[in-house]
């Protein structure tokens, strides 16, 4: 049980954690209680057999798992998350029946759930200990999702667990205001819905709150006829509110000390009626290929999607995967920091969680097939030269997501000396992304096929979408898919003037390698100032695409600026603007980094930029089949995997991690987009 919804004076997206308190169950264990609430947080008898009872059970989960059909998702949503206990006896029942059935190898279980209070790390590792021991079946998943476990700032955390095919969004925050927020948009096809609801606040006479009108408004808005409700509580004002909602209730046998609890299945939708022959996760999935055109990292993130929910995926590049402005050496995952006050509708911060959580679960596939890692796990120091938020503001932040280190912390984990640091964001999720490592991972997919082709022309029907062009050799070739996704940056609205004609930004990053005296001498971690700086060893592989050589030491420095440009040859005269912003920033560097350019590398590409600075991602303006991913700007490795994974829900019928509010910013359609830049 949680602290899903509580009213208090405290900012909706300013998270308290949850206090914890302890006593002894009945068999003599200690069990966490609810230091705001004053309430259990399961069961004294057995906490894990109350889940299994309660909620899996009386949303007969083994019975409809077991029956769904390929590539078909399975939505539950919970409130509220607590310890995760509900989260992990589902994971194990899940993997069990995988094991069993095996036309489950692609069926997808998208676990939902909101939390007002989150327990902080340290407090969860304790609790999730215990159940360890006590449950070995669960030792494992609690081993993962502990390191998945985000940190506490509002909005919804995305984890995926990729071997499971389980998709985990947590909403930190209010439970209304986040339910509010998951997008129902019956515009495009198909609609989701919620399939199986665990309610599992503490009871209505300690937290009437997560009882209210409001909630349950959500849940009716949310579920469809033949969606079941389970919930331990047998109070009369959740009896009455289901019933208002269209359910049918019936009290059977509670666990442990209850004597009753209550399920329900909803028989009649109170809503406007809706296309149930179009909607997502009752009916499976009716699409099998889709095409993707434009190999940078929107389209690669795009078909790593979409191949992980059993799409097969053909990939297309007039050139190369990479061989635009997403081929550089490496790419600094860092955020644009925001007050916390707008964290929760912040797409570079939720973007940037997400992303640092799938690159460090990517490097576990790149470790199993010797590939270079993917995400170097640094961290990175911002000077906050160049930003929009003071070290007032980063306090508000946990630690672990943002800090300000000391002066003298600063200094050691930079090796600069001379510099005032005292003014400094410290991100220790931050490090350097390897764009081949993560290009060699997606393209292993046995779902995702790369193909060089220049795309000539497209055809939209009413069933499929046809796209021809031509090789290599000049031959051409028709392709026929279910859908088609643009991500072809710049060169988006020349496939289709439908997609806004976005500003051209080129970019040149520098890099070169330093002597072993100014090696030992540069900074220790990456560095953000009006620029960024950063250090690293040449890989396997990064000689594809650019003048770098395995094992040597180099120094990267970034980028250049210079609007409404696409040429992509390299200057000198842009390595002398990285160099003087460096040097600019940081005066000690003056003697160690060379003053002589001409033997430096590089590499330019064009980035592409909307008037609203956020990026394109959803369904063309009049098209069934056609989706765009596109103008992510600088920040494409950062945001393009939790885009991706919103542009892959929307076209399955999935409901998506990022908002209503943020979806319709978004949108290839949205008013800041009608007036072409001048």
């Amino acid at each position: 049980m949680s602290t899903a919804h509580i009213n208090n004076t405290q900012p909706s997206n300013l998270i308290t954690p949850a206090k914890i308190d302890w006593q002894r169950d009945d068999t003599g264990n200690m069990v966490p209680v609810s230091g705001e609430f004053g309430d259990v947080y399961f069961s004294h008898a057995d906490g894990l057999a109350e889940s299994r009872h309660v909620f899996l059970a009386h949303n007969q989960l083994p019975e409809r798992l077991a029956n769904l059909a390929p590539k078909q998702c399975f939505t539950i949503a919970e409130l509220g998350f607590g310890t995760g206990l509900n989260l992990l006896a589902t994971w194990q029942l899940w993997q069990e029946l995988r094991d069993a059935h095996p036309q489950l190898a692609t069926a997808r279980l998208h676990f939902i759930t909101t939390e007002k209070f989150p327990i902080l790390f340290a407090d969860l590792k304790q609790i999730l200990a215990l159940w360890a021991q006590r449950a070995p079946e669960l030792a494992e998943l609690v081993e993962r999702l502990l390191a998945a476990y985000p940190p506490l700032i509002a909005g919804c955390h995305r984890l995926n667990f990729l071997d499971d095919n389980l998709t985990v969004d947590m909403w930190f925050g209010d439970a209304a205001d986040s339910l509010a927020k998951l997008a129902l948009n019956t515009a495009t096809k198909p609609v989701p819905y919620v399939d199986a609801w665990f309610l599992d606040g503490f009871a209505p006479s300690c937290n009437s709150a997560l009882w209210a009108y409001d909630i349950f408004t959500q849940i009716q808005r949310l579920s469809r006829p033949k969606t079941t409700v389970a919930t331990y509580s047998c109070a009369g004002i959740v009896k009455r509110a289901l019933q208002n909602c269209g359910f049918e209730i019936k009290k059977v046998k509670g666990f442990g000390r209850k004597r009753e609890m209550l399920t329900a299945v909803m028989i009649e939708s109170l809503l406007p009626a809706r296309d149930s022959s179009t909607e997502g996760s009752t009916h499976p999935c009716a699409q099998n290929h889709t095409i993707i055109v434009g190999a940078g990292v929107s389209g690669l993130l795009a078909a790593w999607s979409l191949a992980n929910r059993g799409i097969q995926v053909t990939l297309l590049d007039k050139f190369a995967p990479l061989a635009g402005a997403s081929g550089n050496p490496r790419a600094l995952l860092a955020p644009k920091m925001t007050p916390i006050h707008h964290v929760d509708e912040h797409l570079h911060t939720i973007g940037y969680l997400y992303s640092s959580r799938l690159y460090r679960l990517l490097n576990l596939n790149a470790q199993k097939h010797g590939i270079a890692p993917i995400l170097e796990p640094t961290g990175a120091l911002d000077l906050l030269i160049k930003a929009n938020i003071g070290t007032e503001q980063i306090a508000d932040y946990p630690d672990d997501m943002a800090t300000t280190l000391p002066l003298t912390q600063a200094q050691e984990a930079t090796g600069l000396t001379v510099q005032d640091l005292t003014e400094n964001l410290y991100l220790p999720y931050s490090g350097l992304v390897n764009p081949q490592a993560l290009k060699n991972v997606i393209l292993m997919h046995p779902f995702i096929c790369f193909q060089q082709l220049e795309v000539g022309s497209m055809s939209e029907m009413e069933r499929h979408i046809c796209v021809k062009g031509s090789n290599q050799d000049k031959d051409i070739i028709s392709i026929t898919a279910d859908n088609m996704v643009i991500c072809a940056a710049f060169e988006s609205h020349q496939l289709d003037q439908r997609i806004f004609d976005c500003r051209k930004i080129r970019g040149q990053l520098s890099w070169f390698k330093p002597t072993t005296k100014q090696w030992a001498k540069l900074p220790k971690l990456p560095l953000k100032y009006s620029g960024y700086c950063a250090s690293f060893i040449g890989q396997a592989f990064d000689s594809k695409l650019n003048n770098v050589v395995e094992g040597e030491q180099y120094l990267l420095l970034g980028a250049s600026f210079v609007r409404n440009e696409t040429d992509t040859d390299i200057r000198n005269a842009e390595h002398q603007i990285s160099r003087e912003k460096l040097v600019t920033a940081i005066p000690e560097l003056e003697t160690i980094i060379p003053s002589d350019t001409s033997l430096w590398q590089g590499r330019a590409g064009i980035r592409t930029q909307t008037p609203d600075y956020h990026p394109i991602v959803g369904p063309l303006l009049n098209s069934k089949r056609i989706w765009v991913m596109s103008a992510m700007g600088a920040k494409g490795y950062a945001i393009a995997p939790i885009c991706a994974e919103a542009l892959a829900d929307r076209m399955l019928g999935s409901f998506a991690s990022l908002s209503a509010a943020m979806l319709a910013r978004l949108s290839p359609n949205r008013t800041r987009l009608q007036t072409p830049l001048v």
